[in-house]
């Protein structure tokens, strides 16, 4: 049986265990093992002592748990119903209201969260009930939340982007600016569409008293924001700059969320404890995810499957074009399946290689995967931000489901303009 044979053979008993409900970190450890014993039998097992080792001791995987705890200091404190106030009082003159709040809220809080489903879920828990109180349309306004959630891997800090970057050897401070611009293109493209749909119809996000002149005065904005955007400048301007690895500035960060989140937040000895505890959940998902990736990927290097691969891509005679469109059909489906992190583990150590063979920046690619990945958090039947924002409000999964259409379309329209301008996520890292 060639490679090629019994990795398909192992990805149909991968899919079959996920489809049967088994938590994707099991399905891809089991599908692994099972790959080094067909292809080695129980030889092939000796290495995994090392393999195990390796995989959890990287100086970058602590950068994880520390961007984690810095996100959970803001959320517990309820510093986000303040930055979301903030944001409001800034950008209600725009078609839209709300909804345009929404979009700025989940790029500002992605700013320090690292993670879709947190974004999604802490300002949709905010903007929610405010939004039906309010009678906004509810396939835009979940819209809005479901979308603006993926900004959270995009723009950085990104856990995508240090997993990436630990199975690829890539700068992670790099890849964290390469992310900057591609994310604000992308913020630009959802609110341009919200207030384009706002304009035709206004009947989509009806005003009130908080969208009329006045408002909270200057200093109140200030308060409410001051605090937030320091912290993300000192995070990122430390890594832009140089002054701090990723895993410093993760530190810092973290330690400064909490004197924020102390001084300007409700975060007490309760609270605290709570932060800590779910860092250490998460923390510990994404890990034993990473884990289970590096099974995999023992286990495709052990049998010169990439190898293989490439040679079946060279007798095709793709172009670089061609690959890619490829390779954005396979993230489409696969996300269709499967959550964000472990369609990234058991895709990189087999495409990354590759991709360097047809002659593709690594950092470039990162930024396209990364994109690509958020398009599956909000793609039926498995995207999470969809079910994220079906838990916290009280629309039909069907209707999400619509409004995040439109925005899947707009993902689509930034991956088309990576392609064409490889500069819009190479500029950044090119000036640090």
């Amino acid at each position: 049986m060639s490679e090629v044979a019994q990795m398909s053979l192992v990805s149909l008993i991968f899919l079959v265990l996920l489809m049967g409900g088994m938590w994707i970190p099991f399905a891809i450890a089991i599908a692994a093992v099972l790959y080094i014993y067909i292809a080695s039998g129980v030889a092939g097992f000796n290495g995994l002592g090392l393999v195990s080792w390796g995989s959890t001791y990287s100086f970058i995987l602590t950068a994880i748990p520390l961007f984690v705890l810095m996100a959970e200091f803001m959320l517990v404190s309820g510093l986000s119903q303040r930055v979301y106030r903030g944001l409001n009082h800034l950008v209600r003159f725009l078609p839209g209201g709300l909804l345009q709040t929404n979009v700025a809220g989940c790029a500002m809080f992605s700013a320090i969260s690292g993670s879709s489903v947190a974004t999604a879920a802490a300002i949709g828990s905010i903007a929610l009930p405010q939004l039906e109180q309010r009678r906004y349309d509810e396939q835009l306004a979940t819209g809005t939340i479901v979308a603006g959630g993926t900004l959270g891997i995009l723009i950085p800090p990104s856990i995508a982007f240090i997993i990436y970057g630990m199975f690829t050897d890539t700068s992670i401070s790099k890849l964290f600016m390469a992310g900057v611009l591609p994310g604000l293109v992308l913020v630009v493209l959802f609110m341009a569409y919200v207030g384009i749909r706002c304009m035709v119809s206004p009947a989509l996000a009806p005003k009130g008293e908080s969208d009329e002149p006045g408002g909270l005065p200057v200093r109140q904005v200030l308060a409410d924001l001051f605090p937030f955007t320091s912290l993300i400048l000192l995070v990122m301007g430390s890594l832009y700059l140089g002054f701090a690895t990723p895993t410093e500035a993760a530190a810092v960060g973290a330690c400064l969320a909490f004197v924020v989140a102390k001084i300007w937040g409700t975060l007490d000895w309760q609270r605290f404890r709570l932060a800590l505890s779910k860092t250490v959940q998460v923390s510990a998902t994404i890990l034993f995810i990473v884990y289970s990736a590096y099974l995999f990927s023992y286990a495709v290097g052990m049998v010169g499957l990439t190898d293989e691969l490439a040679d079946v891509l060279e007798s095709w005679e793709l172009t670089q074009l061609q690959l890619l469109l490829l390779i954005i059909l396979v993230y489409t489906v696969l996300g269709m399946l499967m959550d964000s992190i472990g369609m990234m583990v058991i895709t990189i150590p087999v495409l990354a290689p590759i991709m360097m063979a047809y002659g593709f920046d690594l950092l470039w690619f990162g930024v396209l995967v990364v994109i690509l990945i958020e398009l599956g958090q909000i793609t039926p039947p498995a995207g999470l931000n969809l079910f994220v924002v079906r838990s916290i409000s009280r629309s039909s999964l069907f209707s999400i489901i619509k409004g995040s259409l439109p925005f899947c379309a707009l993902l689509y329209v930034l991956i088309a303009l990576l392609i064409m301008y490889p500069d819009l996520a190479l500029w950044i890292p090119g000036r640090m």
